[in-house]
């Protein structure tokens, strides 16, 4: 792998980074984003166990539902839990602790004699889902190079729609012999991948290392990915990255740092996002996606070969945002993204209004999926790791994930009865209209931040909320 220049004012912290040490990076981010293949997985595996486990369990129609939306819940106290962790025990150590809590949800899960052992083990499970889900985008950033930070970080989202993907490939392989057990027992393999990582060979963040006064670990780590005569200089901008601003209050830890002025626009950014990424429909596709297709007039059968299809669309899509990401802008991609979806589900929701030929709405459903997955989806990720400053980024990433599992759950719990009662074209257009909005917040509000130090972040913030950026003190 090609090794990074050291042009001024093109990378980060790590400016320049020999070819093995790149190698070692790829390597710490690929077992970190273990973390988002189990987000992934262990949200789409239920879709296809459910079938034969409201047959062995009885289940009535108000228990399936529950057994699919505890997940969500359980996520979002493991996502409110995760910024206290990873700062206080470290970000490696807080995926250590993910990885046991995977593990033991997934036992619980497989072992389930009933409907209510089955949901403990699902909310045990959520809470390792959201727990990860904010951990892994604070830790990617803090060990990325900035050249390729922004494909680092949608390694994050590439997990996820693998393991989206990975779940309905297991389904259809069991689903023959009805051995729901062995679906989600499947996802023990990469809870053990993680755990093992965690304990083996991934290291603590050097900006973490730091912050606790560790220098000497901070070093020992930099100096196994970074020029030896680059260590001391690496430190002392690690340092100065991590400061508070000249507003933040001495007495302020933990969710108490992001009421600072300072961080508000970041703060804004990802909450906003947060609530558009699942408010603009997607998870309605995907954890609907056999549902919506079969409305279309297609059987039911074919309706779930064509869900893998959306599948595999979603992850050959996220391919593409890595490819481009580092080199078009994550504003680019977003708003790319946005203006995609908004066409596409207008075009959806008109199909079902006008009960236009199936083909056609699977297509409109097609684009919508592709227009989200090269932009809206992974950029989110990137962006709750770049727009919050270093002493705020657990918190302010642990604070978005939250909203996106809350909104997530929301959309979830009530798209069934919005399609029953409106329809299901006007229901796309709702969407449509979330992403329109979404459309013009991002080109007011959000500024690029490939490529930038924080400090520059935080000035294209300030400059598009208005606000003034003090100065820092020295």
């Amino acid at each position: 792998m090609q090794a990074f220049s050291s042009e001024p004012g093109t990378e980060g912290p790590l400016r320049a980074v020999p070819g093995p040490a790149t190698r070692t990076v790829w390597i710490w981010a690929s077992t970190i984003a273990v973390g988002g293949f189990l987000f992934g997985f262990d949200t789409g595996v239920i879709s296809g166990a459910l079938l034969f486990i409201k047959r062995e369990f009885g289940l009535t129609a108000f228990e399936q539902g529950s057994v699919v939306s505890v997940l969500l819940l359980g996520a979002m106290a493991g996502a409110l839990a995760a910024g206290w962790l990873a700062d206080r025990l470290g970000r490696r150590a807080a995926l250590g602790v993910e990885g046991l809590v995977f593990l033991l949800g997934t036992a619980l899960a497989v072992t389930a004699t009933g409907y209510w052992t089955l949901v403990l083990g699902r909310v045990v499970l959520g809470v390792a889902v959201g727990a990860a889900s904010a951990t892994v985008p604070a830790y990617l950033s803090e060990i990325a190079p900035k050249r390729i930070r922004g494909r680092l970080l949608t390694l994050n989202q590439l997990m996820i729609t693998s393991g989206i993907l990975a779940a309905y490939l297991v389904n259809l392989a069991f689903s023959a012999g009805g051995r729901w057990r062995e679906m989600i027992g499947v996802g023990a393999l990469p809870a053990l991948v993680l755990l093992a990582g965690a304990a083996f060979w991934l290291p603590e963040t050097p900006a973490w290392l730091i912050a606790r006064g560790r220098v000497d670990k901070a070093r020992a780590v930099l100096r196994s990915i970074a020029h030896p005569e680059e260590v001391d200089d690496l430190v002392h901008r690690y340092r100065s990255g991590g400061r508070p601003g000249p507003d933040a209050d001495p007495g302020r830890s933990g969710w108490r740092v992001l009421l600072a002025a300072s961080v508000r626009p970041a703060l804004v950014v990802g909450l906003l996002l947060a609530a558009v990424q699942q408010f603009g429909g997607i998870n309605t596709i995907i954890y609907y996606a056999p549902t919506v297709i079969e409305g279309t007039g297609i059987s039911a059968g074919n309706s779930i070969f064509c869900s893998v299809f959306i599948g595999v669309i979603n992850l050959v899509m996220t391919l593409v945002a890595i490819r481009f990401i580092d080199t078009r802008g994550r504003r680019r991609l977003l708003l790319v993204s946005l203006a995609g979806m908004t066409i596409s589900l207008v075009l959806l929701g008109l199909s079902f209004v006008l009960v236009l030929d199936p083909a056609l709405s699977l297509v409109f459903m097609v684009l919508y999926i592709a227009a989200y997955s090269a932009g809206l989806g992974p950029v989110f990720w990137v962006l709750i790791g770049e727009v919050f400053p270093p002493h705020a980024r657990a918190v302010g990433s642990a604070a978005s994930t939250t909203v996106n599992w809350l909104a997530n759950f929301v959309v979830s719990l009530t798209f069934l009865t919005v399609v029953n009662s409106v329809g299901t074209g006007q229901t796309f257009w709702l969407f449509a209209v979330v992403c329109a909005f979404a459309l013009w917040f991002v080109a007011r509000y959000v500024p690029e931040t490939g490529g930038r130090e924080f400090d520059e972040v935080d000035t294209a913030l300030a400059e598009r909320f208005g606000r003034r950026r003090p100065q820092r003190t020295a």
